[in-house]
C-alpha cells in the first residue's frame, strides 16, 4: 500500500476516537509525523482531544507546537480543543491542590466557560465554598454568553449580592440576544431596586436597546442622566448616543453629539456617516467621510458601505465606482455587501444592464439582497424581463419568501399583464407559505408597544381600531385613493 495521505489518517483517527481508543490516536499520529503526510485542521482537534482524555499533557504540548508550526493557531476548532487540553491539565492540578482559594475556584470556572463547557463549570460553581460576587458574575456571564437567558435570569434572582457588573451581564445579555424590552426593564429595575450606580457599559447597552426599539423618550432621558452622573465626554456613551439618535430619526441630535465630541474613533465616524446616509443626508455623509480621511482615521469596510449607499442615493455612479476601487488603497478587499451597494447604485440610476454585467463579473455568488435590489429597480424602471430573471434567482435562494412574488406581481400589474398576475398568485399559493405580517413599534407612556397587521392581541384593540376607522374616514374625505396597480394579494 502506498504511503497514506492525510485523509486516510483522519479517517483512522476518527475511528479510534469514536471507539475511545485515544492512545491509538496518539501512537498513529506519531507515525504520521515520520512520513510525508502533513496534518490539517481536522487532524489536530482529534489528536489534542485524545491527549486530554488520557492526560498526555507533554504530548499535547508537542502537538501544540506543531499547530503553530503548521499555521493553525488561529483556527477556531483547533483553538477550542487546545483550551480543552489545558483545562483538563488545570483540572487535574486543581483536584490535587491541598488548598483552594476563591481565586483558584474562579479561574477554573472561567476556564471551562471559555472552553464552552458550561456543565462542568456549573458543577464546579455548585461545589465552590464561600462564593463571592465575582464567582456569581463569572457563572452569570457564562450563561449570558451561551445565550441561555432563562438560566441567566434564574441565577441572577438567586444572587445574594449584586454589583454593577452583575446588572451589566444581565442587561448586556438581553441586548446581545435580542431581548431589548427586557433590557430596558432590567435597567429600570436596577435604578429602582438597587443602590448600584450604572457605568458606561450599562448606559451603552441601554442606549443600544433604545435604538433597536425606537424608545426615543427613554433614550433622551438616558442622555441627560449620563451627563448628570459624570459620563459627559465618554467616548463609548457618546458613540451609543449618536447611534440611538440616528436610528430614531433625530439626525440633528446625532450631529450635535458628534460635533461636541472631544475625541472620535472609527466607530464615531462610521456611526455618523451611516446615520447621515440612512436618512438621506447623502452629501453630508460624503463630506464627513472626507473629514474622516483628513483626521487620519483609516476607514474600514463598514465605512465604505455607508459611502457607497450615499452615492447610490445621489445617483453618483462614477464617484461610487471610484470609492469602490479606492478600497484597495486601504488594504480592504470588497465583500458581498460592497458589491451589493454597487449593484444597487447601478439599479437606482436605471443602468440595469450594467448592473447585470457587474453581477456576472462578481468574484462570489450573488445573494438574495442583490437580486431583491434588482427586482425593486425593475419595478421603478418597468423592466419585466429582468424582473422575471431576478425572481427566478430569488426563488432558488429564498423559496419560502412570498414577498418576492408580491413585488413581481406589482410589476406585472403596472405593465397591464393581468394574466401573469393571476398565474403568479396561483404559484404563490401553491408554495404554502404566507407573507409575514407587518409590524410596528411605538413608544407609549414610557414603554414600547408592538402591533402587527390586523392585530387582535392588544387589550385596547377596540379603541385602536375605532381610531383607525376615524383616520380612514379622514383620508377618504381628502380624496386620497390608492393606485389601482397596488396589488394586494391574499396570502
Amino acid at each position: 500500500m502506498p504511503v497514506p495521505n492525510v485523509v486516510v489518517y483522519n479517517a483512522m483517527f476518527k475511528g479510534y476516537s469514536q471507539n475511545e481508543q485515544y492512545t491509538e490516536v496518539i501512537s498513529l499520529f506519531s507515525q504520521m509525523m515520520k512520513v510525508d503526510a502533513r496534518p490539517n485542521c481536522y487532524t489536530f482537534p482529534m489528536v489534542l482531544k485524545s491527549c486530554a482524555k488520557v492526560s498526555a499533557f507533554q504530548k499535547g504540548e508537542e502537538v501544540h507546537c506543531l499547530v503553530i508550526k503548521n499555521g493553525f493557531k488561529s483556527n477556531l476548532f483547533v483553538g477550542t480543543t487546545l483550551i480543552e487540553l489545558y483545562s483538563s491539565r488545570a483540572r487535574r492540578l486543581f483536584e490535587l491542590a491541598p488548598e483552594r482559594d476563591v481565586v483558584l475556584w474562579n479561574t477554573m470556572v472561567s476556564g471551562y466557560i471559555e472552553a464552552g463547557n458550561l456543565v462542568i463549570a456549573r458543577e464546579l460553581f455548585v461545589r465552590m465554598p464561600n462564593k463571592d460576587v465575582m464567582a456569581w458574575n463569572t457563572m452569570l456571564r457564562g450563561y449570558a454568553d451561551d445565550g441561555d437567558i432563562e438560566a441567566c435570569e434564574r441565577l441572577f434572582e438567586t444572587m445574594p449580592e449584586r454589583n454593577v457588573f452583575s446588572w451589566n451581564v444581565l442587561t448586556g445579555g438581553y441586548v446581545r440576544h435580542g431581548y431589548f424590552s427586557e433590557a430596558l426593564s432590567a435597567f429600570k429595575r436596577m435604578l429602582v431596586e438597587s443602590d448600584v450606580c450604572p457605568n458606561d457599559a450599562t448606559l451603552v447597552a441601554v442606549l443600544s436597546a433604545c435604538s433597536r426599539l425606537g424608545a426615543l423618550d427613554l433614550g433622551k432621558w438616558v442622555h441627560v442622566y449620563a451627563q448628570n452622573i459624570g459620563y459627559k465626554g465618554n467616548l463609548y456613551v457618546e458613540n451609543a448616543l449618536i447611534d440611538m439618535y440616528a436610528k430614531s430619526g433625530l439626525i440633528e441630535n446625532a450631529t450635535d453629539v458628534f460635533k461636541g465630541m472631544e475625541k472620535k474613533d472609527l466607530i464615531s465616524w462610521n456611526t455618523m456617516i451611516g446615520g447621515l446616509a440612512m436618512h438621506g443626508h447623502d452629501t453630508d455623509a460624503l463630506s464627513v467621510f472626507e473629514q474622516m480621511k483628513i483626521s487620519g482615521v483609516k476607514p474600514d469596510g463598514v465605512t465604505f458601505i455607508s459611502v457607497l449607499c450615499a452615492c447610490a442615493h445621489l445617483g453618483l455612479v462614477e464617484d461610487g465606482l471610484a470609492y469602490f476601487n479606492s478600497m484597495a488603497n486601504y488594504s480592504l478587499d470588497p465583500e458581498i455587501k460592497h458589491y451589493g451597494c454597487v449593484v444597487d447604485m447601478y439599479a437606482r440610476a436605471g443602468l440595469l444592464n450594467q448592473a447585470m454585467d457587474f453581477v456576472k463579473k462578481m468574484p462570489m455568488a450573488s445573494d438574495s439582497v442583490i437580486w431583491t435590489s434588482l427586482l425593486g429597480a425593475c419595478r421603478t424602471h418597468k423592466n419585466v424581463e429582468l424582473a422575471e430573471e431576478a425572481l427566478k434567482r430569488l426563488i432558488e435562494l429564498e423559496p419560502e419568501n412570498p414577498s418576492n412574488y408580491v413585488m413581481l406581481s406589482n410589476i406585472y400589474g403596472e405593465a397591464g399583464k393581468w394574466d401573469k398576475v393571476s398565474k403568479l398568485k396561483v404559484a404563490m399559493r401553491d408554495t404554502g407559505f404566507r407573507k409575514v405580517p407587518g409590524c410596528s413599534l411605538i413608544e407609549v407612556n414610557d414603554r414600547v408597544v408592538e402591533f402587527y397587521s390586523l392585530d387582535e392581541r392588544h387589550p385596547e384593540k377596540d379603541e385602536v381600531y375605532e381610531s383607525l376607522r376615524g383616520l380612514t374616514k379622514l383620508i377618504k374625505s381628502m380624496a386620497y385613493e390608492l393606485r389601482p396597480t397596488e396589488i394586494a394579494l391574499e396570502i
